[in-house]
Order: C-alpha cells, then sequence, then structure tokens
C-alpha cells in the first residue's frame, strides 16, 4: 500500500459548492436529559433503508426491552427491539411522512423497563462473529440514512479499505445531537472505533468535526492523542470548514482524504467506510452490554418548543409526548420537522414515534414556516455554484418539468443528494430540491415500467 496515500491531512483537503447556512446551535451547551419511558411505544417495521421488517409478536404477548418484535430474513434490513416492557396492544398500520405505510407494534408499557433476560453481550471474536451482533443489535446509520450498520461493514473482498471516517460535523443547523454524543460519551467513541478497526484491519481513522464545535473538537483530541484511548495511533481528529452539506457522505470523503467516489458507487470504491459518531459509539455499547438499539438522543428545537434540549428517549415513543416533556409548544407550530430544516421531512402532526435514524425534531411558528413565493428564474448561476455534485440544478428542472428522462439522465439527476443549497442559494426561492426529487421518483416509476414491459 502506498503510505503517502494514508498519511493524515494536516488540513481538509478542498471541497466545491455547500452553502453558508445559520448554524442556530442553541442546545450545543445543553446536556442530555433522559426521558421515562411513556404509557405506549409505537415500534415501526420501516425504521432503514432497505426491506421492512415483519411483526413477530402478537397482540396480548409479554416482551420486555430488548426484546425483537420485527425482523425479516432480507439481508438489507435490521430487526427491531421494544425500547419498554409491557404487553402488546395491537398490530396496526401507521403512515410515515413519505406517505407509504408501514407495520408497527403498539406496545402498553407496564412502567417497569425490565431488561430482556436472553440479552448478554455478543460473542464479536470474528469479523463474522462481529457482524452477525451488529445487525442483531438492529444498527443503522444513525445520522439520518438509516443505512444497515452490518451490510457497510461487510466490505467485498475486491475492495481494499484503508480509512475509516467518523462523520461529526453535524452540518444541519440546530441539531446538536452529535455534538453531545462527543461530549458525554466520548470514551465509547474510541472504543467502537478500535472495535471497527482492528476486526476490519484499517489503520487510519479520521474524526471530522466542523470547527463550529470548538469543545467537542479539544475533546476528542485530548483522547485521540492519549496512549491508553488510542494506543496504536491511528486516529486524528481534522477540523473541517462549517460549510453545509460538510456532512453528507462524499463530500466528507473528499474533505478527509482528497479522493473523489465515482458517480454512482459507495465510500467503498474510494477504500473508505464513513460511520456516523452516534453509531459507532453505540457499537462499543453493545459490545458491551448486549442492549440492542432502543434508545436515541434527539435535539428538540424550534421557535414553537417551549423548552429547546436534547433529549434521550425511548424508539416508538410518540413526537407529541417528547414535545409534552419539553414543555409543549409555546406556540402553535406551522411546520414541524423530523431532521433538520434542510434535509429534514415534514410531519402533518406529531402522533408519529421516533424512529432509529432520528436526530432531531424541530417545531417552527408562523414566521418561519411561512414559505416565499417563487419568481422567475434570473440564471445568475448561485445553484450551480453552491451543488457540492457539480450538477446543474436549472437543466435538471427544466428536463423534469418537460418529462424529459433522457435529459434527467445526461445531467446526472441521480447524483443528486438532495442537500437543498440550490434551493437555499436561490434568490428566486424556487423550488429547485423538490422539483428534482419529484423528478427522481418520476425517472424511477418510468424505469419501472420499462423493465415490466419487457
Amino acid at each position: 500500500m502506498d503510505r503517502s496515500k494514508t498519511a493524515f491531512p494536516r488540513r481538509p483537503f478542498f471541497t466545491p459548492g455547500g452553502a453558508k447556512v445559520p448554524h442556530r446551535k442553541h442546545t450545543a451547551s445543553s446536556e442530555s436529559v433522559i426521558m421515562p419511558s411513556p404509557e405506549e411505544v409505537i415500534i415501526l417495521m420501516q425504521q432503514h433503508i432497505g426491506a421492512p421488517c415483519k411483526p413477530c409478536v402478537s397482540a396480548g404477548d409479554r416482551v420486555y426491552v430488548g426484546t425483537v418484535v420485527g425482523d425479516t430474513d432480507n439481508y438489507v434490513s435490521a430487526p427491531v427491539h421494544s425500547s419498554v416492557s409491557g404487553t402488546v396492544k395491537k398490530i396496526d398500520k401507521v403512515t410515515l411522512p413519505s406517505g407509504a405505510k408501514s407495520d408497527a407494534v403498539f406496545i402498553e408499557s407496564d412502567g417497569q423497563d425490565t431488561p430482556d433476560p436472553d440479552i448478554k453481550p455478543p460473542k464479536a471474536d470474528t469479523l463474522e462473529e462481529f457482524l452477525t451482533a451488529v445487525r442483531a443489535a438492529g444498527l443503522v446509520g444513525l445520522g439520518g440514512a438509516g443505512f444497515p450498520a452490518h451490510v457497510k461493514l461487510n466490505v467485498p473482498k475486491d475492495k481494499e479499505i484503508d480509512t475509516l471516517i467518523i462523520n461529526c460535523a453535524e452540518c444541519e443547523p440546530y441539531i446538536t445531537a452529535d455534538h453531545r454524543e462527543m461530549l458525554e460519551n466520548s470514551w465509547a467513541v474510541m472504543s467502537g472505533i478500535y472495535a471497527v478497526t482492528e476486526l476490519l484491519g484499517i489503520d487510519r481513522v479520521i474524526i471530522g468535526i466542523e470547527g463550529n464545535k470548538p469543545d467537542a473538537i479539544r475533546v476528542m483530541k485530548e483522547i485521540a492523542d492519549n496512549e491508553k484511548y488510542d494506543p496504536k495511533d491511528k486516529v486524528r481528529v481534522l477540523t473541517l470548514k462549517s460549510s453545509y452539506p460538510q456532512g453528507a457522505e462524499k463530500v466528507l470523503i473528499k474533505a478527509c482524504t482528497g479522493r473523489e467516489v465515482p458517480a454512482g458507487k459507495l465510500p467503498a470504491d474510494a477504500g473508505c467506510i464513513v460511520m456516523n459518531v452516534a453509531s459507532v459509539a453505540f457499537i462499543s455499547t453493545y459490545l458491551k452490554t448486549g442492549m440492542p438499539l432502543v434508545k436515541k438522543r434527539l435535539t428538540i428545537d424550534g421557535s414553537a418548543v417551549k423548552n429547546p434540549q436534547n433529549v434521550i428517549v425511548p424508539i416508538g415513543t410518540p413526537i407529541s409526548k417528547v414535545m409534552e416533556f419539553c414543555g409543549g409548544y409555546k406556540e402553535e407550530p406551522r411546520k414541524l420537522l423530523m431532521g433538520g430544516p434542510m434535509m429534514g421531512l415534514a410531519l402533518i402532526d406529531d402522533s408519529l414515534p421516533v424512529l432509529k435514524q432520528n436526530n432531531a425534531i424541530l417545531a417552527f411558528g408562523e414566521k418561519e414556516a411561512r414559505l416565499e413565493d417563487e419568481s422567475a428564474c434570473i440564471r445568475c448561476g448561485r445553484c450551480v455554484s453552491t451543488c457540492p455534485m457539480r450538477l446543474m440544478p436549472t437543466k435538471l428542472c427544466e428536463a423534469v418539468k418537460l418529462r424529459d428522462f433522457d435529459k434527467m439522465k445526461k445531467y446526472q439527476i441521480n447524483t443528486c443528494m438532495e442537500c437543498g443549497s440550490c434551493s437555499f442559494a436561490c434568490p428566486a426561492k424556487r423550488h429547485i430540491a423538490q422539483t428534482i426529487r419529484l423528478g427522481k421518483n418520476m425517472l424511477r416509476q418510468e424505469q419501472n415500467k420499462q423493465k415490466g414491459d419487457k
């Protein structure tokens, strides 16, 4: 291996595009508060990219914290677990923010939070055992994508991985959940890093943190520079520029290594694995305790929230209950988001439960929720200059409106990560990212139709 290609960078590499969004990290200094279990949790079977789980319990069944309540034989999937102890009330359908429906297990809590008696630390001495354990834990990407972790860590034999990148950028406005993870759980971050690198044979780890988190940078550097926690000196902290979407996987790889992931390819094709900081910290805790993924740290913020804070909640807790725990609404919420204001999903109401990949719930009042009217495109080119993938958003929008599938493919519509930088930068307030998202769905439907006609 050419060691010059795996030297630690002294500064981040140049990344194109990006938008200077306001940080608004109001809860960065708010230590996480543990929320008591609610009276009922709703465990959705679709909490990850891939095949949904199927319920493996029935109404009336007794369950405990960590009991598997849904699973599937499909490889690209991850089991789901009860986050409380109690009784299964029913299995019903729940509408997701996308409009799709998912099976869900409704569990009435007994208030005891009794752990499943079968839970014990997993055996993970070999890579195969480790991957089996990660899947059993139900771990998915906790930064928002929800990609099953055991799939990401099962590197194809024809790929050579030399770099593990820990994503601590947290570039979306408002969200500070990963920031608090680094401050409150730094020992687990390093322990999880070593668990992954030892079994995958990786010798370079880059922890990428945006420069607007100096306290987190200091804490992580102190640990990375400590021989006790980093005995093989394989971990470095890299301070990144505070620019959105710095935490996007392909942008982060470019900033940390100078490498580009080819269109249609995965990070492994660039010799990298990217993991969210909360994901790698969870691995450490799971290997020690055997308790699967049943809790999630969330940032609760927005102008309509009475007491913004970071909260650790049982997965499946109705968002309405989380908001009650944070003091309720100080004004009627006009927009409710699951995630950040750039890439988050708008919710119809607060009845939906917390999912594994949630990192924030934001509630905004009338002033912040109001959308400005679109005006004519003035051909300023700002959407092009801010696109981190070097695309031409105006051309893509034209192709979508004309339903010109050939031009959609020509201008690489599927390369768009839907970060919203183009819409944010547009002085005409045009809904560019939303149009491109619709175009991707249209193209997907057209391709499926063509396959069905053959």
